[in-house]
């Protein structure tokens, strides 16, 4: 579940406390945790409603300051449910603390070189995991589309695979672009 950074930062603070989403297939659970920008959000109930059951006061709570510009957000998407999410600030995000990391142990750095041996071995792109971190290493910031062309690989799909990277505390995400984390840095140091 993606969110824009204003309502993370309102989530964060507790000033919001829904999500509203237009979906054909329901994307999240509840009582689950969605890692974000700003934290570990987490999901509380979530509940079908029509249009006009929504109220100013849910709009509010859900970052908006008229309803009219909620629901103008929601009927831009043409078809599915609309569902009400609870939402809660839960955690700081771990894998800050994982990127920071400088220290690789022997064994810290056979399991990750493992984890990269798995998905490498498993993407219909063949390795991939080494070129991408390498790329990035080189050129710090670069925005997707640049980064996509100077790996030979889809936006789409480089974004997706850069968070598989993110998850390991291998790199992080800028506006635009990314870096290799501290960790990133010591991994690919001792290739």
């Amino acid at each position: 579940m993606l969110f824009k950074q204003t309502h993370l930062d309102g989530i964060k603070s507790g000033e919001i406390s829904l999500a509203f989403r237009r979906w054909k297939k329901l994307s999240v659970k509840e009582n689950s945790e969605v890692k974000t920008a700003v934290g570990v959000v987490r999901i509380g109930k979530v509940s079908t409603v029509s249009l006009t059951a929504i109220t100013k006061k849910e709009a509010v709570a859900a970052g908006f300051t008229q309803l009219t510009d909620l629901l103008k957000l929601l009927q831009s998407v043409p078809e599915g449910d609309i569902y009400r999410i609870e939402v809660r600030y839960h955690a700081e995000d771990p894998r800050i603390s994982l990127r920071e990391q400088t220290v690789l142990t022997p064994g810290a750095f056979e399991l990750l070189r493992t984890k990269l041996a798995r998905l490498d071995q498993y993407s219909k792109q063949g390795e991939w995991t080494t070129t991408l971190l390498t790329v990035i290493r080189d050129h710090p910031k670069l925005k997707a589309a640049d980064l996509a062309v100077k790996t030979g690989m889809e936006k789409d799909w480089l974004k997706l695979h850069v968070r598989k990277l993110k998850n390991l505390g291998l790199t992080i995400s800028h506006d635009p672009g990314y870096t290799l984390s501290p960790l990133g840095t010591a991994f690919l140091g001792r290739l």
